[in-house]
């Protein structure tokens, strides 16, 4: 009995080992990136470094949950921003909402045209590989119709990290170097409790809503958590800056890790276009942004971020802390996923029927 216990504390020590060299690693990679300048350094620095290193056949330990926990803190900060004259102001944007999910259809649709003939690969793959949905959903939906499960997450996979690298850059340079980065408040011990006590509400509400057919839950359970202590007038709870810091580290490291060398050089084809998909989503993505921009007051940077087509945690993550409207954004997304997962099956229809494609044959 001594010698089990023991070789499961020596296993639990390991474990506690592995973890803290991948954290400490992404934290020093975040610090490089801070030293030299790019926008959001403690995501970047480790997504490039750690991307880099699982393409090359490395493996990490990563903390169990350690995304939905990073996505628990960031939504609870946005939640807090949606006052009543914020909620009531996104209101008046429902119609932009709505437009800019149905030019994002229209263009995920067209790249699914484009990426069959560039992948080489089958009209149901194509289609679910390039629509602006999440790669679980997206995969398990292309089986379904007899597509391959494995092109679908790589060409997810690529598209989101092209975004995460590139999109800060983007509105970066829109901004014209203006803003920049920054942690946001520090906090303080007097509001530990409250800020322990909003993420322990912020977490049984993702908890609550995860078995329902709400998108991501993880942030977008929180956010509604947050709004309701906004709306109550909650003001002493305050997401400190040093937590948007270690949940930036966390997603930086995961993201990075998704890059498994197996699965990209057992389709390279695939990979190949994948890449020159992401671009073309990214160059349309801000050619709406444009578009979107002249139709009311909403600045390119905050438009862009609202049309990029990427996972909605890193696109808020980027607008809060290049200090642009992450509420907007948030907004922007949560509708385009509500909208995509209820109409997806119906636009896959209009597809065969545009492709003359016949499933089965």
């Amino acid at each position: 009995m001594t010698a089990e216990r023991g070789a499961g504390s020596g296993r639990i020590a390991g474990l506690l080992r592995q973890l803290f060299v991948t954290y400490a690693a992404g934290a020093a990679c975040g610090a490089a990136a801070f030293a030299l300048g790019l926008p959001l350094p403690w995501m970047l620095g480790p997504f490039f470094v750690f991307a880099a290193l699982s393409s090359a056949g490395l493996r990490f330990r990563l903390v169990p949950k350690g995304r939905e926990l990073a996505q628990v803190a960031i939504g609870l900060a946005i939640g807090l921003r949606f006052t009543a004259p914020v909620v009531g102001a996104l209101l008046l944007l429902l119609p932009q909402m709505a437009l800019a999910t149905v030019y994002l259809i229209a263009v995920t649709t067209t790249a699914a045209f484009l990426f069959r003939r560039l992948g080489g690969v089958d009209p149901v793959t194509a289609f679910f590989a390039t629509a602006a949905g999440g790669v679980a959903d997206m995969a398990i939906v292309a089986e379904r119709f007899g597509g391959v499960p494995s092109s679908v997450a790589v060409v997810h996979a690529m598209r989101v990290s092209l975004v995460v690298a590139t999109a800060p850059f983007i509105v970066l340079g829109a901004m014209q170097g203006a803003g920049g980065s920054s942690f946001g408040a520090p906090g303080s011990i007097e509001g530990l409790p409250l800020l322990v006590g909003g993420l322990a509400a912020a977490y049984a509400v993702a908890v609550l809503l995860k078995p329902t057919p709400l998108p991501n839950p993880w942030l977008v359970g929180p956010i509604l958590a947050g709004m309701a202590m906004a709306l109550a007038g909650l003001q002493g709870i305050v997401v400190p800056g040093w937590l948007i810091m270690v949940a930036q580290v966390v997603l930086g490291v995961w993201l990075g890790c998704q890059f498994r060398r197996d699965l990209l050089t057992a389709l390279p084809r695939v990979t190949a276009a994948a890449v020159a998909i992401g671009f073309f989503l990214i160059g349309m993505a801000a050619v709406g942004a444009v578009g979107l921009s002249h139709l009311g007051d909403m600045p390119f940077s905050t438009a862009f971020l609202s049309l990029a087509p990427a996972a909605v945690t890193e696109m808020v993550l980027i607008a809060k802390v290049m200090h642009l409207d992450a509420e907007t954004v948030a907004a922007f997304h949560v509708m385009r996923i509500v909208i995509v997962a209820t109409t997806v099956l119906g636009v896959f229809k209009l597809y065969c029927a545009l492709g003359r494609i016949r499933l089965g044959s």
